[in-house]
């Protein structure tokens, strides 16, 4: 079971942000093309880091709590989970909050208007 407490922990963060986009109205998985533009950069980047840190020693990672698998260059399958999700919450986290501030600013302007 460590060998996919990773994996599993990243499941579980996807899983309590996931009612964002469909009790607050994120409109982030709606939006795939936007979605993709704005995870590319994000993995590209932080992937070509995170396998330049590997290849000079600069980290690694514990064997009980990976599942072994390897992408091309090293890189473990859980860095690469990790790289897609949370960004992925981030956004949804984003548009969640933009859209409770809307909400909060129409109600405070119609409020305005009546009183």
């Amino acid at each position: 079971m460590d060998r996919y407490q990773y994996l599993l922990l990243m499941a579980a963060c996807i899983a309590i942000t996931l009612p964002l986009e469909f009790v607050l109205g994120a409109r982030v998985y709606r939006r795939p093309a936007l979605l993709v533009t704005a995870m590319v950069p994000v993995v590209v980047a932080f992937s070509v880091w995170d396998i330049v840190g590997i290849w000079r020693g600069h980290w690694s990672y514990n064997p009980l709590y990976v599942t072994g698998i390897e992408l091309p260059l090293r890189m473990p399958l859980e860095e690469l989970v990790f790289f897609l999700v949370i960004p992925i919450c981030g956004l949804l986290t984003y548009e969640a909050v933009g859209q409770v501030l809307r909400l909060v600013r129409r109600l405070r302007s119609g409020s305005d208007v009546h009183a």
